[in-house]
């Protein structure tokens, strides 16, 4: 079934004209008039829709009863990643989606290889967004995980408050996943850096600000590997898998 994000509200009965963008989509997929598709807004659940025609280009969806279906994992996590260059960040944040993260946060690493300034940071950010919404389009997911602006890690640092389970990633960590999340943990803030790790300073800032180092296990993985796996290594151990 062709799932789609409707960028703005949705409601039970209603008609909406579908962007061009989805209408694209429908093409490839060679969609016709009076056959069916899923549509959801972000707010949760989801809408089966049925393809409607209006005139001779634009689309329209007919929608049915709201399904109050969610998919979302019980142990909501914040991924705070380094940014990586290229292809790395848009897998990373495609996997982390589907995985169930529940936000994202961009971080400004020293070694970090891409260099965002402000518009171009503007753009990076909605792309990566436009990765998330696909991702959840893809697997299901009816609420869209938050992509924020991105951030150094001094200032990031900086603005968290409260307690917390927070974990660094670190090949050289003194703890294991297992010892360092508590079965009846709800929300964590897991923080993964970019090509070749956070420098030295910035592992000290973490470690200030209530991180415990966590090794995954005897070898070194890429940026784009590690917090996907320390992901689903988290869903085992809270019972989702």
């Amino acid at each position: 079934m062709a799932r789609f994000h409707y960028q703005g509200e949705l409601a039970s009965g209603a008609r909406v004209e579908l962007p061009e963008e989805i209408a694209r989509h429908l093409r490839v997929l060679r969609l016709r008039p009076g056959e069916a598709l899923v549509l959801f807004d972000g707010r949760g659940g989801e809408y089966p829709a049925r393809l409607v025609r209006q005139g001779r280009r634009a689309l329209l969806a007919e929608l049915g009863e709201h399904v109050a279906l969610e998919r979302e994992s019980r142990l909501r996590v914040t991924l705070a990643q380094g940014i990586s260059s290229g292809e790395r960040m848009d897998l990373t944040i495609q996997k982390a989606v589907e995985l169930g993260v529940a936000a994202i946060q961009p971080l400004l690493a020293g070694k970090s290889v891409v260099r965002l300034e402000a518009g171009r940071a503007a753009a990076k950010v909605a792309h990566w967004r436009r990765v998330a919404i696909a991702a959840c389009e893809q697997c299901g997911r009816n609420r869209v995980p938050a992509v924020a602006a991105p951030l150094g890690v001094a200032a990031y640092c900086a603005s968290l408050c409260g307690e917390g389970v927070r974990i660094l990633l670190d090949p050289e960590g003194e703890a294991t996943l297992r010892a360092s999340v508590a079965p009846d943990t709800v929300a964590l803030t897991l923080a993964a850096g970019p090509e070749g790790g956070f420098e030295a300073f910035e592992d000290k800032l973490f470690r200030r600000a209530g991180f415990a180092a966590v090794r995954l296990g005897p070898r070194v993985l890429r940026t784009e590997t590690a917090a996907p796996a320390a992901l689903a290594a988290l869903a085992a151990l809270s019972g989702e898998f």
